[in-house]
């Protein structure tokens, strides 16, 4: 149980890492991808359009924080 424990908290960190935002953002971008496509929908723009401002939200909170 231990190794299995470890497994989870490494993909846990790995995944989510400082910001639960990001990981979160993230995951409602590729849900919102996979159901333009399934509507036939053009969907190649969403993601970058997703990163984008999800690291401007990321980078914005992380330079209030600094100041």
């Amino acid at each position: 149980m231990t190794r299995l424990r470890s497994f989870g908290a490494f993909w846990y960190d790995f995944v989510v890492g400082d910001d639960w935002r990001v990981a979160a953002g993230i995951v409602a971008a590729l849900g919102l991808t996979a159901v333009l496509a399934d509507q036939d929908l053009p969907a190649w723009w969403l993601l970058p359009l997703a990163v984008v401002l999800v690291l401007a939200g990321s980078l914005r909170r992380a330079v209030r924080e600094r100041s």
